[in-house]
């Protein structure tokens, strides 16, 4: 399955959407609207509201998800927003600053 990937010398600010999994590695500003999944790695900085599926956060997110499947913030991952989604996996040793609501009627 191919990603779309934006670069670690790319800096996006605005709308995106998509129908295809979207692989952070520089920094979006704005929101991002997906019907498939977000990877943020772990240099990459998400200055935005997100919906997604599922979202992975190995970077910095800063803005609120909605995901319909799951939200993991892994070790190395930072996330100030608040969180929307049946499933949701905090790692030890990632920060989190902001509310979780897994009461999602999907």
């Amino acid at each position: 399955m191919a990603n779309t990937v934006i670069g670690s010398t790319v800096t996006i600010e605005g709308e995106i959407t998509s129908e295809e999994a979207l692989v952070v590695q520089g920094t979006v500003k704005g929101k991002v609207n997906l019907s498939k999944s977000l990877y943020v790695e772990n240099s990459a900085t998400v200055e935005a509201d997100i919906e997604a599926d599922s979202v992975e956060v190995d970077g910095t997110v800063v803005g609120n998800i909605d995901a319909g499947s799951r939200v993991e913030i892994k070790a190395d991952g930072k996330m100030t927003g608040d969180v929307k989604s049946p499933r949701i996996l905090i790692a030890d040793g990632a920060r989190f600053k902001g509310s979780i609501d897994m009461d999602v009627g999907r």
